[in-house]
């Protein structure tokens, strides 16, 4: 009699175990089962409708605690990685100006969203419009106000609006507008220390469309800040096409007065990126931006003293 107590204890013990595995089975076999019709349900709802879980921009300014440039980098990562799998699944991205004023209104001078943001934005599965042109143009004006002195993105605003966006719009007298600022746009990116040969192409734009004296004033300034002689010599001979080569002895001559007379000691180059001389007293403050002599760049001198 005391030998069967332990026998039936250990049979139930058994039992349980047994009862339990089946079960265990039962679920695993339920969820191979089902799982495969669910995950087709889940991405087709997620190609169909995008789940944006980020907060409005003034309220994502705030949670970051003051780690804006951190959070603008998780947020940068995050968007290049919807764009990619937007890609790979071959489906729009609307969403992606929502992630470009959430890194904006954490970071609003972030370089790297307005050296890529008419990628973004154009060049997405299913095509660009000319309001994704529009909004991408805004963008990069953007990038120009709050890096007012970045030569990079001055010149690919005005690369971007002088070539690519116009293959996007469809009214021609747009068209020509665009251009134009592109031009203008790649003139502030010169004189600000971009390559001169972009000089070339903007005089170009703006002379075909009869800015001739607009034309002249940035090829005469670009004559003046290069010291590189075959691009001095193009803009030369584009000057000379132009009758305008006297004005650009004048330009120049601006510049080598101003490096002899304060700058002698150091090269012409160095003397170019020193800028030009301030009075400390006379120009001190924003209000003296426009005062005669307080010119902060070469260009503003020029203009000043022909």
């Amino acid at each position: 009699m005391t030998s069967a107590k332990p026998s039936a204890s250990r049979a139930h013990r058994v039992g349980r175990w047994v009862l339990a595995a089946a079960l265990a089975l039962a679920c695993a076999g339920g969820v191979g089962v089902v799982q495969p019709s669910l995950a087709t349900s889940v991405h087709k709802v997620q190609q169909r409708d995008d789940v944006f879980l980020l907060p409005p921009p003034d309220q994502l300014r705030a949670m970051t605690l003051g780690y804006r440039a951190g959070a603008a980098d998780l947020l940068w990562t995050k968007l290049i990685l919807e764009y990619g799998i937007h890609w790979q699944e071959k489906r729009a991205f609307p969403e992606v100006t929502r992630y470009v004023d959430g890194i904006l209104a954490v970071e609003p001078d972030f370089k790297t969203v307005y050296e890529f943001v008419d990628t973004l934005l154009l060049f997405a599965p299913g095509g660009a419009t000319p309001e994704r042109a529009r909004e991408a143009r805004a963008y990069l004006e953007r990038g120009t106000r709050e890096r007012p002195y970045d030569a990079t993105v001055w010149l690919h605003y005005g690369q971007f609006i002088a070539f690519l966006a116009p293959s996007f719009l469809k009214d021609k007298a747009e068209i020509e507008r665009w251009r134009i600022d592109g031009a203008a746009a790649l003139t502030r990116a010169v004189e600000l220390g971009a390559d001169a040969q972009r000089s070339l192409a903007a005089s170009t734009i703006l002379s075909k469309a009869g800015e001739r004296k607009a034309s002249v004033e940035h090829l005469q300034r670009a004559y003046a800040m290069t010291d590189d002689p075959d691009t001095r010599e193009q803009i030369l001979l584009k000057l000379r096409m132009l009758e305008a080569t006297a004005e650009a002895a004048d330009a120049t001559s601006v510049v080598d007065r101003e490096w002899h007379g304060r700058f002698d000691f150091v090269s012409r180059s160095a003397a170019l990126l020193i800028g030009p001389a301030r009075s400390p007293a006379k120009c001190a403050g924003p209000a003296s931006y426009d005062t005669p002599g307080c010119s902060r760049d070469w260009a503003g001198v020029i203009a000043e003293r022909r």
